[in-house]
């Protein structure tokens, strides 16, 4: 690879990186500032707040992914250890999102908005997920159409099979 563009894909990955932690950051301003004091029980902030801590959870760790693989652009790999710990994530993710879904389930928020709400947040980290983990799912708004089908392989994913 070309240093021009490893330049270009370290300023990109810097870019996604601080997005994504900077997503997280205001998730739960958002939620803590803005929300949660509008909520009419306890009930309804444990279902919200129970859909979005996988959500922050997954974007913190996307965020900390794309500033480390930074290191490694130009030729080198992730390094074991860390292949190991993202590894260990998308399982733990996999278990976060379900105990989200059945506290928000379980919490029985009391109208069907807030219900709409815990469950399009959870839905999100759903999709961060299978976007990290499972399938590319993020492209540029005018090709996401015809990129989306062709079902490709998760930067991360790469990675972690490069590792090996």
């Amino acid at each position: 690879m070309t240093s021009g563009r490893t330049r270009q894909l370290r300023r990109r990955y810097l870019s996604l990186g601080l997005g994504e932690l900077v997503a997280a950051v205001v998730f739960c301003g958002v939620a803590a500032t803005a929300v949660g004091p509008r909520l009419d029980s306890d009930a309804d902030r444990f279902a919200c707040w129970a859909a979005l801590v996988p959500l922050v959870v997954i974007l913190v760790q996307a965020g900390v992914y794309w500033l480390i693989a930074r290191t490694w652009l130009g030729g080198g790999r992730m390094p074991h250890g860390m292949a190991s710990i993202y590894r260990c994530f998308r399982s733990v993710d996999g278990v976060l999102l379900a105990v989200g879904f059945v506290g928000v389930v379980a919490a029985g928020p009391s109208s069907p908005s807030v219900l709409v709400l815990a469950l399009a947040v959870w839905a999100f980290g759903v999709a961060e997920y299978v976007n990290y983990f499972v399938v590319r799912l993020a492209y540029p708004a005018r090709r996401w159409l015809t990129e989306v089908g062709r079902l490709r392989t998760p930067r991360l994913v790469q990675d972690l099979r490069a590792s090996s």
